[in-house]
């Protein structure tokens, strides 16, 4: 009889990354550096990639200070060459890839009308090429050993437009479309593909001069005021999300081996 206490007991769990090789694209700062410290922490060896070196290098030392191996490297996602190149000093440094988080993005806030199709270019070629470019070269090295976990950072505004950042959303929604076909391509290739879809969090595409919260004020409201009010509005559970709530979704998606081709938002139940 299947369902009782013996057969439960039975069960075996895996909560460590211990002896992984970890890649984290866009991880110099916020969201990136959250999941890289995250996977750290469970174990993984991390390397750490962003078009910013000296960011990099910042979070490789939090990396090495958590006690496991990293290296900073400098990557243009939307660069063949680069990813690729990536990749390679990934396995010459830390070992076989296992796991990748491919989370380098880019923002920008114009209404319909005032959007450029350089502007559109722009954020198309980092969200969408760059994941395409880093999924493509990850997954041509895990083939060959039959194991390997992939995460595609896509957005609440990938399953829910918003004004004022269309090229953006169309750039999420597009992730998430292509993290589902991919998946199914290797599903039975030992690896998996998902994406992670952050809600409200404090990171530079939302807080400071440039971010969300700036733009969308309303009259007489401060930065401070803007972001309290969109969390209120927003947030069921009243609370902005962090990139440590983004690093443990990563984490657990690196352990499930029968989660993929799923679009997964770590919201606080904005997305219900």
């Amino acid at each position: 009889m299947t369902g009782t206490t013996a057969d439960i007991g039975t069960i075996e769990t895996t909560t460590t990354l211990s002896g992984k090789t970890a890649l984290v694209t866009g991880s110099g700062r916020g969201i990136g550096r959250g999941i890289a410290l995250s996977l750290a922490q469970a174990g993984a060896d991390v390397a750490v990639a962003d078009l910013d070196h000296g960011m990099a290098q910042e979070t490789a030392a939090l990396v090495e200070k958590a006690g496991r191996r990293s290296v900073a490297l400098h990557v243009d996602v939307t660069q063949t060459a680069s990813v690729t190149k990536m990749v390679k000093d990934v396995e010459s440094t830390l070992g076989p890839l296992d796991i990748a988080s491919n989370n380098a993005g880019v923002i920008g806030i114009y209404p319909i009308e005032k959007l450029t199709a350089t502007e559109w270019d722009r954020v198309m070629a980092v969200n969408l090429r760059g994941v395409f470019l880093c999924t493509q070269a990850e997954i041509n090295v895990m083939r060959t050993r039959h194991y390997g976990r992939i995460v595609n950072t896509a957005s609440i505004a990938g399953k829910v437009g918003f004004p004022g950042i269309s090229h953006y959303s169309a750039s999420k929604f597009a992730v998430i479309g292509f993290t589902n076909a991919v998946a199914k391509e290797v599903a039975t290739d030992g690896i998996t593909v998902n994406a992670l879809c952050p809600g409200i969090v404090g990171t530079a595409m939302w807080r400071g001069d440039t971010g969300l919260a700036e733009k969308w004020k309303e009259e007489a409201e401060t930065e401070e005021q803007s972001w309290a009010r969109q969390v209120a509005a927003f947030i069921p559970q009243q609370q902005a999300q962090t990139p440590d709530d983004m690093g443990r979704l990563v984490v657990y998606l690196a352990n499930a081996e029968h989660v993929t081709g799923q679009a997964i938002a770590v919201d606080g139940g904005f997305s219900l």
